[in-house]
């Protein structure tokens, strides 16, 4: 085991690690702020990200954990991450409905989902800088690259239904918070952990990830209507690129 100096200084870099995937998100922001796009970009662009969520869930996080730890196991942590989407959920919506603004809620909850799946690569780059600091800048920066349609996406939602610009920003931003608060919570619990307990935590990440994705990110990309070929290829693109990523980087 490690001592106290030893471990601050390896979190330092995990923290500068998790600000790679803000980054993509912060660059798809600026993107979306200088240029608006019409519905079906914002569609494809959204079934883009969700391709990416799923690949994140199927390709890198599933591999990593089926074959460590006991499939009721895996389970139950799975579970436990589609509970906490929901909470997540009925939280924003109670929030948002204070505001008189139900029709923005798919928008935030956008937001929303690309923040759980920030606190994802928050966590995936804490667990894999715990195994290996190589590791960990790999998977933060494949994962930059992959949140750039995401920050897109949810910035023009946020723009086309006349959200003020500064709380876009604000919300943007913030985003940093479930990244770096996720990747050293990761990282603190699983330096020192066994195998078992690395593979629990990445298969709650993907209960998490899974149902932002696909009950709150995929409505919203098909709300304007993108014509199918479109939103398939995007989804197609977002899955495949992840996929090679995941391979190569």
């Amino acid at each position: 085991m490690r001592n106290g100096q030893a471990i601050m200084t390896d979190l330092s870099q995990v923290l500068l690690f998790a600000m790679l995937p803000v980054m993509g998100v912060l660059i798809g922001t600026t993107l979306a702020e200088t240029f608006r796009a019409p519905g079906w970009v914002i569609g494809a662009t959204l079934h883009g990200a969700a391709g990416v969520a799923i690949a994140l869930v199927s390709v890198d996080l599933m591999p990593r954990i089926v074959d460590q730890i006991a499939m009721t196991t895996l389970i139950s942590a799975f579970l436990a991450g589609a509970v906490v989407s929901v909470i997540i959920e009925r939280t924003l919506r109670i929030f948002r409905s204070t505001e008189r603004q139900p029709k923005n809620l798919q928008a935030w909850m956008v937001y929303t989902a690309i923040a759980a799946d920030l606190a994802s690569d928050g966590a995936l780059t804490g667990a894999g800088s715990a195994i290996g600091h190589n590791l960990g800048l790999l998977v933060a920066a494949s994962q930059a690259i992959a949140n750039i349609p995401g920050g897109f996406a949810a910035a023009s939602n946020l723009r086309n239904r006349n959200v003020l610009r500064h709380h876009r920003w604000i919300a943007a931003v913030a985003m940093t918070i479930p990244a770096m608060a996720s990747a050293a919570l990761a990282y603190w619990l699983l330096a020192d952990a066994d195998q078992a307990l690395r593979s629990t935590t990445l298969a709650f990440i993907s209960g998490v990830l899974l149902l932002a994705t696909i009950e709150d990110v995929v409505p919203q990309g098909d709300a304007p209507k993108p014509a199918r070929w479109l939103s398939t290829a995007s989804f197609a693109f977002g899955f495949s690129g992840l996929a090679l990523l995941s391979a190569y980087v």
